[in-house]
């Protein structure tokens, strides 16, 4: 016997996670239409300048947080490239009984992480030296 049927009721954090995942993971898996599947139909008609913002091949997709806004739901996804790691903001709204991509954004991280030591600098070079 099913705990919770979801079929009728509005979409949830845990039916969000788990299309987030799943859009997570056809990224990683670099399956583009299984990717495209969780995006909204606006979205799909114009995809490339979406997938130009990721780091492409992923090495690693996560779901990093999901918040409930109003009538949405906000999520971010990290996802990290060969070379570059992004942050991606995601607005997923209810669409034809699921959740649904309907915004996506890159994130700028534009300051460094605190207590992060800076090549060069002192803290980075207390560590070599002679004890």
């Amino acid at each position: 016997m099913p705990l919770v049927e979801k079929e009728d009721q509005s979409m949830d954090q845990a039916a969000v996670r788990e299309h987030a995942q799943t859009h997570c993971d056809a990224l990683l898996a670099g399956d583009v239409d299984a990717a495209a599947a969780e995006l909204s139909e606006e979205l799909r008609s114009n995809i490339g300048p979406l997938l130009a913002q990721l780091p492409l091949p992923l090495t690693e997709a996560t779901v990093e947080s999901i918040e409930q806004g109003g009538t949405a739901f906000i999520c971010v996804l990290r996802l990290v490239g060969e070379s570059e790691e992004i942050r991606l903001q995601t607005r997923w709204k209810e669409r034809d009984g699921r959740p649904t991509i309907v915004e996506a954004s890159r994130i700028s991280d534009a300051t460094p992480e605190v207590g992060a030591a800076v090549p060069g600098s002192e803290e980075a070079e207390e560590d070599s030296g002679a004890g």
